[in-house]
């Protein structure tokens, strides 16, 4: 997957209307954006992304967790999926060939059967301690980060805990992209800190 951009956004339910959220973060330049509703029905979660879907500029990936069916039907850019959700073959039979899969990994072991998957990226983490969790894996931490990152060959996206003051240092460890929650959602101005955030990381 080429071009994979640095920020990757989350509109998640947990902190509000996703809707409202991805709005916003559109607002302040995120391109690529995942739409997490864990404790939705399908129903709910199909509407939320083709009403995301509208707003999404041209050039914008709409992702939806954990749910291959509502990607296939909403038409997003692809599903992400986590370790207890559909294998990543099994969602590749139900998506569309130019939908894209993500995964997310927590071990070495994880990313590389991630990596043996073909999946267009790997998800990794947590790098840090994190609250948006209810029971989050143990914190890999940048040496953890830095192993898988010369280990794989699928791009990597590092979660968990990253702040705008470690940003770099995860990125140097090699990987393609961060996935930011709280510091952009518990924002008082989403968009301005979206904005903060992609001039900090422009060039990585």
């Amino acid at each position: 997957m080429n071009g994979f951009p640095r920020l990757y956004s989350i509109a998640d339910a947990t902190f509000g209307n996703p809707v409202e959220q991805a709005a916003a973060l559109f607002e302040g330049g995120a391109r690529f954006l995942q739409v997490r509703n864990k404790n939705a029905n399908a129903r709910t979660v199909l509407r939320q992304v083709e009403d995301i879907l509208k707003i999404a500029p041209n050039d914008g990936s709409v992702i939806v967790n954990d749910r291959a069916d509502v990607a296939l039907i909403s038409g997003a850019a692809g599903v992400h999926l986590g370790q207890t959700d559909l294998a990543p073959h099994r969602a590749r039979r139900i998506l569309q060939p130019h939908q894209i899969i993500g995964q997310s990994t927590h071990t070495l072991q994880q990313a590389l059967e991630a990596d043996r998957a073909a999946v267009n990226y790997i998800a990794v983490g947590p790098v840090f301690p994190t609250t948006t969790k209810t029971n989050p894996d143990p914190a890999i931490g940048l040496e953890g980060l830095r192993q898988i990152c010369s280990r794989v060959r699928t791009p990597v996206v590092a979660i968990g805990g990253i702040t705008i003051e470690t940003v770099k240092d995860v990125l140097a460890c090699g990987a393609a992209s961060v996935a930011v929650i709280s510091d952009l959602l518990k924002a008082g101005d989403v968009s301005r800190r979206t904005q903060v955030w992609l001039r900090h990381i422009e060039g990585g």
